[in-house]
């Protein structure tokens, strides 16, 4: 059997916990994020992501008891691990209403909450552990829900929104994606 280490992106921080008014600031920014996303501001999304971005996504996977414990299990299913670049090609890619696969475009609500906020390890800025849950409604009966858990990590910039993302993993609880395609942004 072919197995792998287990990455526990769930692993406790020993970073405390910012004040108040910081997560407040972080946490309206996450917010707003999301709402750029619902509202196809893909150019203006593309603004709070850094040019040095790791974005990926992952499915969970199922592995027994005794395996989790040993640290042990199936290997990881990476959905797309992507950098600036690709990110910014696919914003292009729907903006030109010529992807099939958003037509008519899909309509959808990012759900983030049970926001952590501690300062990074590497001194660069924030991060920020949450739930997620990406609701797509699409044409008259398509729906799908996809939830789980994400890191993002975040440093103050000048761009008009006060952060930018640097770092987003998230880790699906669903270990099988239902959905006919994967489209749009997380």
């Amino acid at each position: 059997m072919n197995s792998a280490v287990i990455h526990d992106p769930l692993a406790p921080s020993t970073q405390p916990i910012v004040d108040a008014q910081t997560h407040h600031e972080i946490a309206d920014f996450i917010f707003q994020e999301a709402e750029l996303l619902d509202d196809w501001r893909f150019r203006d999304w593309l603004i709070v992501i850094a040019q040095d971005i790791n974005y990926s996504m992952r499915t969970g996977a199922n592995a027994q008891t005794r395996d989790r414990r040993r640290k042990v299990g199936p290997p990881t299913t990476w959905i797309f691990n992507d950098n600036w670049h690709q990110l910014e090609r696919r914003v292009a890619r729907l903006e030109t209403g010529m992807a099939w696969a958003e037509e008519p475009p899909s309509r959808t609500r990012h759900f983030v909450s049970n926001l952590r906020i501690r300062p990074t390890e590497d001194g660069q800025g924030f991060e920020v552990r949450s739930n997620y849950l990406l609701h797509r409604s699409q044409k008259e009966k398509d729906n799908v829900s996809y939830y789980g858990m994400r890191i993002d990590r975040l440093r103050r910039v000048d761009n008009g929104f006060g952060f930018e993302i640097y770092y987003r993993d998230i880790a699906l609880d669903q270990v099988v994606i239902t959905s006919h395609n994967l489209s749009v942004l997380f």
